[in-house]
């Protein structure tokens, strides 16, 4: 699946890290509150040092990208509407999304630049991917059309073609597109009700995965879409994966240096989330840069034999 080479290229290995034992869209957050967020993980994780400064030059692309972005607005008709809402049915497929071709364009070019500054495996499929598009090689419109359609066989055929590493390929493009995927979910959510609780585990707008999980104000609890990052509330005691209830077959746990922190898991089908108790914090969440702070706790998760859903 497309989304899981995005997701396993945020999980190389790290050695020399330690482990221990209202429905709306996450709003994008400001160049500012990115880079401030930033300098504060780096002060509480310096292992996390250059893997903080390759995801800020990311995310502050995204966010000026965001600036330009435009979405054309969906309109449903009224009936097929209401059946989506009551029967808490996705709004959208992943492949409906609509992208700004030219802000995805810019930002495609912009981030195969800043991969040039990652590591060797990053550096050499982003030179091979900047020399495919100035020759004509690829498209990059093709390539957005093919990571919404999830079609693993092309990026595997194209990665191949050029002399780059698919996983590299799939992340640059699925980073590129973002600004307009989160427009489109936030355009999409005022259709969703939002005194309502969404039942299910999958994401309300575009039907993914969630990949994290926040506890806020008096305990709510949210989930937060892995491919769309639309934001909804769920039941406290309930695995997304499975739709497990039973408090007796949930599990968590955490560290006494990272109380804010927790790893969800189910004993049921052996899957995991991390959730963050924004209650324990003293700093501004912006959560994709939570998700990728967070790896140690994923590496922790599959040492105990768990799964990761993505």
């Amino acid at each position: 699946m497309i989304l899981s080479s995005i997701i396993n290229l945020l999980l190389p290995p790290f050695p020399d890290f330690q482990t221990g034992a209202e429905m709306t869209v996450s709003s994008v957050a400001s160049l500012e509150a990115i880079e401030k967020a930033v300098e504060t993980l780096r002060k509480l994780r310096p292992a996390y040092e250059s893997h903080l400064a390759f995801y800020k030059e990311i995310f502050l692309a995204q966010e000026k990208s965001a600036l330009k972005t435009t979405i054309e607005p969906f309109e449903f008709p009224e009936d097929i509407l209401s059946r989506k809402v009551q029967d808490e049915l996705p709004l959208i497929g992943i492949s409906e999304f609509k992208i700004n071709q030219k802000a995805a364009d810019d930002l495609f070019f912009r981030l195969c630049r800043v991969a040039l500054q990652s590591n060797e495996m990053m550096v050499e499929s982003a030179e091979k991917i900047l020399k495919a598009l100035e020759k004509g090689k690829i498209v990059s419109s093709l390539l957005f059309e093919n990571l919404l359609a999830g079609d693993d066989g092309y990026f595997k055929i194209t990665a191949q073609d050029i002399k780059a590493e698919k996983e590299v390929l799939a992340f640059l493009v699925y980073n590129s597109i973002k600004p307009s995927l989160v427009m489109c979910s936030r355009q999409l959510s005022i259709y969703l009700n939002s005194k309502s609780k969404q039942g299910k585990g999958y994401c309300p707008v575009c039907g993914s995965i969630p990949g994290l999980s926040t506890l806020e104000g008096e305990g709510e609890r949210f989930l937060h879409c892995a491919f769309c990052w639309c934001k909804w509330h769920i039941k406290r005691i309930f695995c997304p994966f499975c739709e497990n209830d039973n408090p007796k077959k949930q599990q968590y746990f955490y560290s006494r240096e990272e109380e804010e922190y927790r790893v969800d898991t189910c004993d049921q089908c052996k899957k995991y989330i991390k959730t963050i108790d924004t209650r324990k914090m003293d700093r501004d969440l912006y959560p994709p840069l939570e998700q990728i702070a967070t790896l140690h706790l994923d590496i922790k998760a599959k040492e105990m034999g768990l799964e990761s859903p993505i």
